[in-house]
């Protein structure tokens, strides 16, 4: 840990969990900048969040701290998840079950004690260069035209280029903002820690494809008040380390004010925890390591704003949003934006960009990100309605009135990201039951009422399609949000044999000799951005060139053409990318530009 503050840094990152840790070693691996990074906590300290989805391991691999992690003794291997949400149906799959199906290699992530994978985290971004401040609180941010001042807890000020707020849910100094809810659920988070559980992978049925190689998935078991995770942690306890489950009740608040069911005391959640199909079956002798039990609440928000070019701050991880627990997805999610910041940041420090790219990077990051995060609420929220419409007695079938489109902040870009997002592919496979098709999702549930809603219409082949007066586009760069790309698809599809097998020798081996996993974030790639003249920030539509975005400019600037001329003509990164310059009204529909 850092003694003296400096009076001057290139990039300030307050919070050292996963998110502001990533951000910082990318950036001192990568680049000669000052970085400092504050927390208000003295590591190793307890979190929530304990099991990750595997888009995590390439980024700890980016880092150069997966060796780390691996030869630790604070986790346990994952490969998917267990999800009994009906009775006497229990769900499951792998990560990237289809292609797990096909090719034979395991994607893995891993379950682990909070405390110490982020305490090695942070040590690791301080051995690569970064100045880690613990127990050192930030009070306050003042942009400057030249950069940022932070004001410490204890007074003292520190000046910066730019500044990262990577403080969790809680905190958010830079956006000065009211939070919004990203779900329709209001969830309560209540756990603790139990000796003498027994492993997922041992509960018997043909359904268990985890059991014969005792492979370790995450339980997610539901009951009627809502639903139990189930997560091997190896803990130290009273200094020797054994092997604890975390469990966990999700509920709605109101439900803890029914008699008998405040979970928040253990005798009750006990109680109900042994009473849940399947779950019960593992944890008859289970004994807690402590007595008080842990709860979170008001998670499922979103900040309005990621970032501000002008202001100089960015928001990373959940000081931006978080989604929920379920899909174990919050520190995959976090990591993967903190290499987005880096690059962000990388590229705008260099100096080697004009402005109006610096800009373009900046926007790209808040809108693609919001889109990112929204779409997979949308999704989750999908899953909890479908929970309730097979459960009536379910909290998430009553208290469906608030899981209502209206609650969430549906705005152009949410429509926009969905003509440009698939659903969740592993989450697609659970629901559909392994056929993989939207067609195949509830019509009523909140994700396809929304995505039907950004539809532009139907489009007759015969309807001419024209470009708006004032329909203008520019080069330029753009940074690829990683997401669910709405083009893949529906299967079977395939993937170029070479991706594959690059893709297949990394899981083997994500330290061997097999090469970093593609990936869309280490670079900003080239783009076309539509817009129209009279109100170019408002209705700007990017389209990525290697999905043809220059190729469907050529083709709608040569004239009036109709649907069925040029549906021959497109790709389907083409026909998405139509649709959303169709719902910009930088095309129209029907008519001709003055």
């Amino acid at each position: 840990m850092s003694e003296d503050i400096s009076s001057g840094y290139d990039v300030i990152i307050m919070g050292g969990g996963p998110a502001g840790s990533t951000l910082g070693a990318l950036l001192a691996k990568r680049t000669g900048l000052r970085i400092a990074l504050f927390d208000k906590e003295v590591f190793p300290r307890e979190h929530i969040g304990e099991s990750f989805a595997h888009p995590l391991v390439p980024v700890l691999a980016e880092t150069g701290v997966l060796p780390k992690v691996l030869a630790s003794d604070c986790w346990v291997k994952k490969f998917g998840g267990v999800f009994n949400w009906d009775a006497n149906d229990p769900k499951v799959t792998f990560f990237d079950h289809a292609n797990v199906l096909e090719d034979g290699v395991y994607r893995w992530s891993m379950h682990v004690d909070r405390a110490e994978f982020d305490h090695i985290l942070l040590d690791h971004a301080a051995e690569l260069g970064v100045e880690v401040f613990q127990g050192t609180s930030v009070r306050e941010l003042e942009p400057r035209p030249d950069g940022c001042v932070v004001t410490l807890k204890d007074g003292r000020t520190v000046r910066g280029r730019y500044f990262v707020d990577a403080s969790g849910r809680r905190n958010s100094i830079a956006a000065k903002q009211k939070r919004q809810w990203l779900s329709g659920y209001r969830n309560i988070a209540i756990w603790q820690h139990f000796l003498h559980g027994e492993p997922t992978q041992s509960l018997p049925g043909d359904w268990n494809v985890f059991r014969e190689e005792n492979l370790s998935p995450i339980g997610c078991f539901a009951f009627p008040d809502g639903w139990c995770w189930y997560i091997p942690v190896r803990k130290l306890v009273d200094g020797e380390r054994k092997l604890t489950h975390s469990i966990g009740i999700v509920t709605n608040p109101e439900v803890l004010k029914q008699p008998g069911k405040d979970f928040t005391d253990q005798a009750t959640f006990l109680r109900t925890v042994h009473e849940v199909p399947l779950l019960k079956d593992l944890i008859g002798a289970v004994e807690p390591i402590a007595d008080k039990m842990l709860t979170a609440t008001n998670y499922s928000m979103i900040n309005d704003r990621f970032a501000d070019y002008d202001e100089r701050w960015i928001l990373v991880g959940d000081a931006a949003y978080f989604v929920d627990p379920l899909f174990s997805s919050g520190v995959a999610f976090s990591t993967t934006q903190a290499v987005a910041v880096a690059m962000l940041l990388e590229r705008t420090l260099s100096g080697e960009l004009s402005e109006q790219a610096e800009r373009d990077l900046w926007r790209d990051y808040d809108e693609g990100w919001h889109g990112m995060a929204e779409t997979f609420a949308l999704s989750i929220d999908q899953w909890y309605h479908a929970i309730g419409k097979n459960n009536p007695d379910s909290i998430y079938w009553q208290s469906r009135g608030t899981g209502d489109d209206t609650v969430l902040d549906i705005q152009e870009r949410t429509f926009d990201a969905l003509l440009n997002t698939a659903f969740t592919p592993d989450l697609l496979q659970l629901m559909t039951q392994g056929t993989r098709l939207t067609a195949d999702l509830d019509r009523e549930g909140p994700f396809v009422r929304t995505a039907e809603r950004a539809e532009p219409g139907v489009l007759e082949p015969d309807t001419p399609l024209t470009l708006a007066e004032g329909a203008s586009v520019r080069l330029g760069v753009g940074m690829d949000v990683p997401g669910f790309k709405a083009f893949v698809p529906p299967p079977p599809f395939e993937l170029p044999t070479e991706l594959k097998q690059a893709i297949a020798r990394y899981w083997e081996d994500p330290m061997g000799d097999g090469g970093a996993l593609p990936g869309p974030l280490d670079a900003p790639v080239p783009c076309h951005r539509f817009f129209l003249a009279e109100r170019p920030d408002v209705s700007e539509v990017r389209g990525l060139d290697r999905d043809g975005a220059a190729e469907l400019w050529h083709l709608l600037s040569a004239g009036p053409v109709t649907v069925g001329q040029l549906d021959e003509k497109l790709t389907v990164p083409q026909r998405q990318l139509l649709k959303r310059l169709v719902r910009a009204q930088i095309v129209r529909v029907g008519e001709q530009s003055a």
